[in-house]
């Protein structure tokens, strides 16, 4: 289920040039090759395969609602398409343009947290997630208590429907003049949300991503899409093998092997379309 928010708040939209990796490698792995770890068929949701045919796959009765910004919105096909293939329920409540939790200092951050903390609230009440996964936004700029306080809120949030917070950093992303004033938030926000999740008596918990990204956003290991900020398919792919991978670990499922989701019809999402990313 893809619930997109876009928001209105216009500056950073999804428009970038070709991306410089092409859809059919992963990390050196060829997407479609044949993997094991398949995930075991049954009753439950459906999960589309390479060929585009849908297969009944075992419920896990994980439930994950994610949020975050635009970055997590172009990742968000892929790890619909990962996780469901895996039995895992999943819904995007991600927003373009903003998405962070962090009621910082300026305006244009309370107005974003106020209305991410209103789609938060209407996903947790529909969704019922075991999951609340929160990717760190490049909007985080509130002061270290400012960021605290609203991680801590966030874990409450998921307590309180009996789902666990996760918090993964956001990829490396190119520093123009838009995120130049805000570097320093930047790097504190993942920091506080790791000691967030430490605390949290495992409530939460932290997902190291830059084990994946690296800190680099001009790295080819990046993967960052022309922009230097979004991800085209095979960077979103990358997350959601990932992601899923790590999630699975926490919360006691198989993910789908890759070849059973990695180039399915969420290529074609219009995201990638809108990024000018290959096809």
């Amino acid at each position: 289920m893809n619930n997109n928010h876009r928001s209105a708040f216009p500056h950073r939209q999804m428009f970038c040039r070709p991306s410089r990796y092409a859809l059919p490698t992963l990390a050196g792995v060829t997407l479609c090759a044949a993997l094991a770890g398949c995930a075991d068929q049954g009753t439950g949701t459906r999960a589309e395969g390479t060929s585009g045919t849908t297969n009944e796959v075992r419920s896990t009765g994980t439930k994950v609602l994610w949020i975050g910004d635009s970055i997590a919105g172009a990742e968000a096909p892929a790890v619909n398409a990962a996780l469901e293939a895996g039995g895992v329920e999943f819904e995007d409540a991600s927003s373009d343009g903003g998405g962070t939790v962090v009621a910082g200092s300026e305006k244009i951050t309370k107005m974003i947290a106020a209305d991410t903390w209103k789609r938060l609230a209407k996903g947790v009440g529909s969704l019922r997630p075991t999951v609340v996964a929160y990717q760190i936004t490049t909007y985080d700029w509130g002061s270290r208590d400012q960021q605290r306080m609203a991680y801590e809120k966030l874990v409450r949030t998921a307590q309180k429907v009996g789902a666990r917070a996760v918090f993964v950093p956001a990829p490396p992303v190119k520093v123009d003049d838009f995120y130049k004033q805000h570097t320093p938030q930047m790097r504190t926000a993942p920091r506080v949300a790791r000691e967030v999740a430490e605390n949290s008596g495992g409530a939460a918990v932290f997902l190291d991503a830059s084990r994946l990204w690296g800190t680099d956003a001009a790295a080819q290991k990046a993967q960052r899409a022309g922009d230097g900020i979004h991800n085209c398919q095979q960077g979103a792919a990358a997350f959601a093998a990932w992601f899923s991978k790590e999630l699975g670990e926490k919360e006691d499922f198989t993910p789908a092997a890759v070849d059973i989701w990695a180039k399915g019809s969420w290529t074609s999402d219009e995201r990638y379309a809108n990024l000018k990313c290959d096809s």
